[in-house]
């Protein structure tokens, strides 16, 4: 009888496993997908476009922050059916400019609340921050519930200036404070193209807050350190500046440099970041 017992008990533990009760790691991304600029002949979006959804698709993204992307840019990798997008435009709050637009797994994420800001004096408004002065830059920001595990996070998609040194390190401070009082005590995400290095003041800011998660996975970092290669396969791939920062306490399983090429080209100048986390 004893035995039964212990059998019955031992299914019941299994059952509830494959119901889906153990927590359920979500894959996040960040990706700058390089602007639609018809001068990069051969590497322009047009011929891309595919190579990037087949990446998503096969690296199996739940959610992932996007740098650079047009609307037009956007609704292509939408084309994607299982995604939806949120996110508007740095140069109106609509849809003029680069986005730093938040892809999501429509069965996976429920949207729950969404908003932007700028990285500038006036973060409510489009307008040039500090010393930057070639680009508006916007942060977008949302408010997921994930219905594998029922948990509410926060995720930041962003993308520093390149030439700005003071704005670089004044949206870093920005980020936080922003973090901070959008998503309060909850867990959160923040993930971009930041034109960075880990030794950067604005990094170090970032990390009095957030985890990296390239220093917190469980597994050795898969991949190259650099993330921008300007579409040369023979880039030294030196310099990390796209990140993935998660709540301190969260779990990094996982972390990847992801170097997919087609051809002798690669689907954006700057590979995808992705990491498996269970977040806290």
């Amino acid at each position: 009888m004893r035995l039964i017992i212990c059998l019955l008990l031992s299914c019941l533990c299994f059952s509830q496993l494959a119901a889906g009760k153990a927590p359920a790691p979500l894959r996040i991304a960040t990706y700058n997908l390089r602007m639609n600029n018809a001068g990069d002949g051969l590497d322009a979006w047009p011929n891309r476009k595919e190579m990037v959804k087949s990446l998503v698709r096969y690296h199996d993204f739940d959610v992932f922050g996007t740098q650079e992307g047009f609307r037009e840019q956007l609704k292509g990798v939408a084309e994607l059916p299982e995604y939806a997008f949120v996110g508007h435009g740095r140069d109106d709050g609509k849809e003029a400019g680069e986005h730093s637009a938040i892809f999501y797994k429509k069965a996976r994420l429920q949207l729950l609340q969404t908003g932007d800001f700028w990285l500038s004096q006036t973060p409510d408004r489009p307008g040039k921050g500090w010393d930057a002065t070639c680009c508006n830059r916007i942060c977008t920001w949302a408010q997921f519930k994930d219905l594998q595990t029922g948990q509410a996070f926060y995720f930041f998609s962003v993308h520093f200036d390149h030439e700005g040194v003071e704005a670089r390190r004044q949206s870093g401070l920005l980020m936080v404070q922003k973090i901070k009082g959008i998503a309060k005590n909850s867990p959160v995400v923040c993930v971009g193209d930041l034109n960075s290095t880990p030794d950067t003041e604005q990094v170090k800011t970032i990390q009095t807050l957030l985890g990296d998660a390239h220093a917190l996975t469980q597994q050795p970092a898969y991949g190259p350190v650099g993330t921008f290669q300007g579409f040369k396969l023979d880039a030294p791939l030196q310099d990390r500046i796209d990140y993935i920062f998660v709540s301190k306490g969260s779990t990094v399983l996982s972390y990847a440099v992801l170097t997919d090429s087609m051809h002798g080209h690669y689907p954006s100048d700057h590979f995808p970041v992705l990491a498996e986390v269970l977040l806290k």
